[in-house]
């Protein structure tokens, strides 16, 4: 068929691909040029290019004569001049429904579907090295690969990863859940609803938790953290749940350096060497492993090896005596986690734009950070979405910092703030990154941290 796809944003991409895969002859239409694209999306559009996918970039009034079949983001209005001209044709309309429909079908091993609003990276990369250790092939999926998941799942069907494995494991956002919303998920996971993103729902928590609540629709057994227990079952009496110190179907107790499981009429307790809101999200994953049929000795053995993921809470190394940490906690609740455990350290602390495809709280970030004894607080005001600096987004942060003894700076990159940690640290502080752009596109603002690291430990050495 000849396809017509609206669109080179992040819906219509992994849409053009697969149907070009499929022997499809697609043409991805957009108003913008390529140029004006992200870096990283001008390379997934070259690719899809090279693969057959007809690139008609920066056209204004594009025609849909000669095709059999068009795909429209949903995020494409009624009044925009395509979608009217597509109303009056007589083309079949390509939903996402249909599309889920046929993703679902290329793959032909159990799907494990995690999802929350916090956790779900490291949720679904720790549960992957469980069934790693039990001995399971697994494609795994997650932002740590590509922010964008979908173009992860659809990558991973066209370089053939989904016939060479046993089990796929998906972390699954909430746009990937909208595009991917038929799904046959042998056991789907939530791990906490929070009020964030809720400026792509007009603002609507409710509509947010449908939208998470979609997996659970999707999942033959589902698996859910107990502070959910009430929305989800409003919606099915079978759900399995977990929690810390909670009398739960699975739950764990931290110990020193350890970590217990009780579940069912047995229990094990493993060495764990991690910190924070790893336990948590230990225990939903060894959920998940246990449902399906991992042994607890696997478990255990893959537990007491796990050294943490990148960018959350990882230590990158020491620079001119200070221990530099980067976490990418960037909801309260989180980030309180992090400022705790350092609230005995002498901490110097840098922040990127909370703002990405969501819009945040940022005044409800510097409360926060004001009630710790931190020396330095570093914002930086560019935005890696819009590539803009919006200074006023760093100031909103900095003047909601009422501790006196907070000093404040505002600078226009996130490379500069990591620079100037060196300035106004000394030997044995902590050099601390918070924020969400490592999660939102971790390679490019991983890389630019390090080259301000590099630069201003040369710098104020």
């Amino acid at each position: 068929m000849n396809y017509l796809v609206v669109g080179a944003g992040n819906a219509s991409r992994p849409v053009a691909r697969l149907l070009n895969h499929l022997g499809h002859d697609v043409v991805i239409t957009d108003l913008k040029d390529i140029s004006e694209f992200k870096i990283e999306f001008q390379r997934s559009l070259i690719e899809m290019e090279k693969e057959g996918v007809t690139l008609d970039m920066a056209n204004k009034d594009p025609s849909v004569d000669g095709f059999d079949a068009v795909y429209m983001p949903p995020t494409l209005p009624e009044s925009a001049p395509i979608a009217q001209k597509i109303a009056k044709s007589d083309l079949k309309v390509l939903t996402n429904e249909e599309f889920s429909k046929i993703v679902n079908d290329l793959i032909p091993v159990d799907i494990i579907g995690i999802t929350g609003t916090m956790g779900k990276t490291t949720t679904t990369f720790i549960t992957t090295s469980l069934f790693k250790q039990a001995g399971f092939k697994v494609w795994s999926c997650s932002s740590l690969v590509n922010n964008l998941v979908s173009e992860a799942i659809i990558d991973g069907i066209v370089k053939g990863k989904a016939d060479d494995c046993d089990v796929a494991i998906f972390e699954l956002p909430h746009g990937t859940i909208g595009l991917l919303n038929r799904l046959d998920i042998k056991i789907g996971l939530l791990t906490n609803i929070a009020e964030d993103h809720l400026s792509e729902f007009g603002g609507s928590l409710e509509k947010y938790q449908q939208r998470k609540l979609v997996l659970q629709a999707m999942s033959e057994t589902f698996i859910a953290n107990n502070s959910c227990r009430d929305i989800i079952e409003a919606v099915r009496d079978d759900a399995i749940f977990y929690a810390l110190d909670e009398d739960v179907d699975f739950k764990g107790t931290v110990g020193d350096k350890s970590l217990t499981i009780k579940y069912e009429d047995d229990e094990f307790t493993t060495p764990f060497y991690m910190m924070s809101y790893f336990f948590e999200n230990s225990v939903a994953a060894s959920a998940v492993a246990l449902t399906y049929g991992v042994s607890k000795n696997d478990i255990i053995d893959a537990l007491t090896e796990f050294k943490g993921l990148p960018a959350h809470m990882e230590d990158v190394g020491d620079y001119n005596g200070r221990k530099v940490i980067l976490d990418s906690a960037f909801l309260y609740d989180g980030m309180k986690i992090t400022l705790d455990y350092f609230k005995d350290d002498s901490v110097v602390l840098f922040l990127d734009h909370f703002d990405t495809l969501s819009v945040r709280d940022k005044a409800e970030v510097g409360q926060l950070v004001s009630g710790y004894d931190i020396k330095v607080v570093i914002a930086s005001g560019f935005n890696e979405v819009t590539q803009c600096v919006e200074m006023e987004a760093a100031q909103e942060i900095l003047d909601a910092i009422t501790n006196p003894n907070i000093e404040k700076v505002a600078v226009e990159t996130i490379e500069k703030a990591a620079e100037l940690t060196f300035k106004y640290s000394v030997p044995g502080d902590i050099i601390l990154h918070m924020g969400p752009l490592i999660a939102y596109d971790r390679l490019t603002t991983v890389d630019k941290i390090m080259k301000g690291l590099e630069i201003g430990s040369k710098k104020y050495e």
